[in-house]
């Protein structure tokens, strides 16, 4: 359908303006990083009013193909290839080879990695953590929030939650960089055999406070995953709490089919 040349249907005219934009951004007429008409330019080209064009320009970004900025305008998304989270990642191999989660994903996905610390140190336990740490909500117990990209763009935001005991021990992770394997492997350098890992996950909109750090749109979706790390004798001995941009990673499982 040709820019401008909107068809009469049944459909209602807000889908049809987002079904011609979104036809040309899949063509490579409306590039990755290209601005998108303003809703003054759309109601000029389609004879259309406000409404309908800003309910169009809602409708792209609902599909993630385009976001929007403040004073800015909306623009094309330029999506960096997309992540697959496994069990693999957790694989002691790994560990033992000196890639902490994030890094051995890259590695199978592609694209450049990269990490910003943004805070390590002693917090009280939010509920939800302390629950499942197994202590009083409110007791003291190391945070390590981390923002994470993916050829310059923030695709996740993660805080670990250790139980002091246990983190009071292991110096490396007060580090901004807990070496080589991440904090999963001072664990176990320092005792704490990791036997499983078990994952929440749930999606929902992101927060405003989400929506900045990860330079969403309005009303995008997030994945929110919260992982508990689990030893050999039942013990919880971190908790992660992370929120991913949801059309930037593929979550694959793998499951037994026996008993």
């Amino acid at each position: 359908m040709a820019s401008g040349e909107v068809a009469s249907s049944a459909t209602a005219k807000y889908l049809q303006i987002a079904a011609d934009l979104a036809a040309q951004i899949k063509s490579g007429a409306l590039p990755p990083g290209a601005i998108v008409p303003s809703e003054a330019e759309l109601m000029q080209r389609y004879g259309v009013a406000s409404g309908t064009a800003r309910k169009a320009v809602a409708e792209l970004r609902t599909a993630q193909l385009i976001e929007t900025h403040h004073g800015r305008g909306s623009f094309v998304r330029s999506r960096p290839p997309v992540q697959r989270k496994s069990a693999d990642r957790f694989r002691r191999a790994h560990r033992k080879a000196g890639k902490a989660a994030y890094l051995a994903e890259a590695e199978t996905s592609g694209g450049i990695p990269s990490v910003t610390v943004l805070f390590v140190g002693p917090t009280e336990a939010p509920p939800e953590i302390a629950d499942r740490l197994g202590l009083p909500t409110g007791t003291q117990v190391l945070a390590r929030k981390r923002r994470y990209f993916r050829d310059g763009t923030p695709t996740e935001e993660a805080t670990s939650y250790l139980p002091w005991d246990v983190a009071k021990d292991i110096p490396e992770v007060f580090a901004e960089n807990p070496g080589g394997g991440g904090i999963y492997a001072r664990l176990e350098e320092h005792g704490y055999s990791l036997a499983e890992f078990t994952e929440s996950v749930r999606a929902r909109l992101a927060t405003k406070p989400e929506t900045r750090a990860l330079t969403l749109s309005p009303g995008a979706p997030v994945i929110h995953l919260v992982r508990d790390a689990i030893t050999t004798d039942g013990r919880v001995v971190e908790v992660c709490d992370t929120v991913m941009a949801a059309d930037q990673f593929v979550l694959d499982y793998r499951f037994p089919a026996h008993d």
